[in-house]
């Protein structure tokens, strides 16, 4: 029976997961298993939300073992750490508790095909001081610890005199991309929400300041201009302090310096700029022309099949992986592509497996949009029914937001979960707070 091993369970590999669960598991035609560092997972492109505490991790969080149970496929704690392609073994590092104590010791795993879907991590460019004074946003461990620092400063800043002309807690974002953004508008929603338990002195508009900094000329530099410009001027309604084209040159403890001189006050510091994958990559498999093809992301290098070109049992697809489309573009490091490479290595894997030519991966961009807290959401779609896109935002772009979601749920649980997750969500907004207050 073919040992098919996918590490890194995020939104793309969790799916390839259960999919391939579906479809081989169940049918004893292959043996699936799921590793990951974690036990839980978590999608995403919600870890603002969860940064902000506007929403319980418990109605999100997804049990691995409990999905590998339903799913026809095996979960395996552990962190990858070494790979030996000769005997193709996994090497994976020994996992411990909150006091040290040992839970799983170091253990091999043996695969005939090895995925490996590890994300991406937050690229802070070597910038002084912010490996030490900033969290920066990319994991559900690093969101709750900012809101564990955030709810912290609040109630600190209960007992700290306001000066003129500032905020008596500033929280500072270094990235205007959509992370940044995002989070930077349900921080002002939370900051209401704070009000009305307990925080009385924690208004979105004169204690609380948000200060966002982008060294792109405008926002969402990435995304059409039209979809910046709208962003934009929502959160400056909402009295939050935007600059662009200011470099980040330095982090303290309690500020940001600026490039061009510029020094902005900081009472928490996050860091929502740049992705790069995980160092690691560039020694898996060995040294030298052992080790296998990484660009300066870090990045797996991969064909169009999703192959590494140095040993073709070997797949990687999303934010950690290189793949090079026919036009010459590259796959952007983003959640929609992982989620349809996912889906084509669940038909394409059978097959190249049994030697079949598979056509390569093409991404098809669905466009993008950008969730405003409770206030917009905007975007852009693409569709064949257009040419180019089409811009929207309001309660449009909000529904689709979440339409989004639904289809994260859908994959990893199906119809009859998926509604019942939604009528969980419902019925908790009307005796929970809507904000984590611990």
């Amino acid at each position: 029976m073919q040992r098919i091993v996918i590490v890194g369970g995020g939104a793309g590999g969790l799916a390839l997961a259960t999919q391939l669960g579906k479809t081989l598991g169940k049918k004893k035609l292959a043996e699936i298993t799921l590793v990951d560092a974690a036990r839980t997972h978590v999608w995403k492109p919600l870890l603002h939300q969860l940064a902000a505490g506007s929403f319980d991790t418990h109605a999100e969080e997804i049990e691995y073992l409990a999905q590998a149970r339903w799913n026809h496929f095996k979960f395996r704690l552990g962190r990858l750490e070494g790979l030996d392609r000769a005997s193709k073994t996994l090497q994976l590092a020994a996992s411990h508790d909150e006091a040290g104590r040992e839970i799983t010791p170091a253990q091999q795993l043996a695969y005939d095909t090895l995925v490996i879907a590890v994300g991406s991590q937050t690229n802070d460019f070597g910038t002084l001081g912010a490996a030490e004074h900033t969290i920066k946003l990319d994991s559900p461990q690093a969101a709750k610890r900012f809101n564990d620092r955030l709810i912290n400063a609040c109630i600190r800043a209960q007992t700290v005199p306001r000066t003129a002309g500032s905020g008596r807690l500033t929280v500072a974002i270094v990235g205007g991309g959509a992370t940044g953004v995002e989070l930077a508008a349900e921080l002002h929603a939370s900051a209401k929400v704070l009000a009305n338990y307990g925080f009385d002195h924690i208004h979105p508009e004169k204690d609380l300041q948000i200060v966002l900094v982008e060294a792109a000329p405008r926002l969402l530099a990435q995304l059409p201009e039209r979809l910046s410009e709208s962003a934009l001027r929502e959160l400056r309604k909402l009295a939050i302090e935007v600059h662009t084209n200011e470099k980040v040159v330095e982090v303290t403890e309690d500020s940001l310096k600026m490039a061009s001189g510029k020094v902005i006050s900081s009472s928490l510091s996050v860091w929502c700029a740049g992705v790069k994958a995980a160092d690691f990559l560039t020694r898996l498999g060995g040294s030298g022309p052992d080790a296998l093809e990484t660009n300066r992301l870090n990045q797996l290098v991969v064909n169009g099949n999703l192959q590494s070109a140095v040993d073709p049992s070997i797949f990687a697809f999303g934010d950690c992986a290189a793949c090079q489309q026919p036009d010459g573009t590259w796959v952007p490091p983003r959640a929609q592509a992982a989620y349809q490479q996912a889906m084509y290595l669940v038909r394409a894997l059978p097959r190249l497996q049994r030697g079949e030519r598979v056509s390569p991966f093409v991404f098809r961009d669905q466009g993008s949009l950008v969730s405003l807290s409770e206030y917009s959401s905007v975007g852009s779609l693409m569709g064949s029914l257009t040419k180019g896109s089409f811009f929207i935002e309001g309660q449009v772009a909000k529904l689709m937001y979440w339409a989004l979601h639904k289809q994260h749920q859908l994959a990893l649980g199906g119809w009859k979960k998926t509604i019942l997750i939604t009528l969980s969500e419902m019925l908790d907004r009307t005796y929970r707070p809507r904000i984590k207050l611990h």
